[in-house]
Parts: structure tokens; sequence; C-alpha cells
């Protein structure tokens, strides 16, 4: 229960991260500030990770087979990720680079399942 509870808790501050990100570059917002469209999907990002039934098992929801995002909001994180993916080296190398990984790795564990 531990982990799953600080798995949650990693997913939450890395999304927030990210969205952070893509808000101060996109939207010109001081490093603590976000504006009123990012702190929504902030939040809906946080609440998902937190109702998430899959969080045990999965490694990221693009490689989820349910999808709970609303898809307008779906289309905000994605480009969220397309934009601040690449930039996370940064900040981030070692989370960064595991993110390239583990979906690979995920996609294979799936197509063998099936």
């Amino acid at each position: 229960m531990k982990d799953l509870r600080s798995k949650r808790k990693k997913e939450k501050a890395m999304v927030s991260e990210m969205i952070a990100l893509y808000c101060r570059k996109k939207h010109k917002t001081k490093r603590d500030q976000l504006c009123t469209q990012c702190a929504e999907l902030t939040e809906y990002a946080r609440q998902g990770s937190e109702k998430c039934p899959f969080m045990e098992n999965k490694t990221f929801c693009s490689n989820c087979r349910v999808h709970c995002y609303k898809p307008d909001m779906r289309e905000k994180i994605r480009a969220v990720m397309r934009f601040s993916g690449p930039r996370m080296i940064f900040s981030h190398p070692i989370t960064a680079v595991s993110h390239v990984i583990e979906p690979k790795k995920e996609k294979k564990r799936m197509q063998n399942e099936n």
C-alpha cells in the first residue's frame, strides 16, 4: 500500500512539473505560477492519478487500455507531454530517460499478452 501511495505521489509530482514547464514556456508565467488553464489541467491530472484503478501495474496513461481523461483534457495533456517531455532531460535526466525506455517495455509486454 505504501508503494502505491508513493507511486501516485511521484506521478502527480511529475505531471505537475511537466505542466509547470509548459506553462512557463508557452504562457510566459513566472516560476511558481500557473495560468488558469494549466492550473485546471494540473488539478484534473492529479485527480486522475488519485483515482486510477490501474496505478499498481501501469507505467503511463498513454499505454493504458482505458482512457479516463475527457477528450479535450486528453488533447491538452498530450500537448504538454509533447512539449515538456524532451525538455525534462535538463531538469530530471534520469526520469526523462526512463520515460523513454519504460513505454517501449510496456508496449512489448502488452503485445506479448495478446
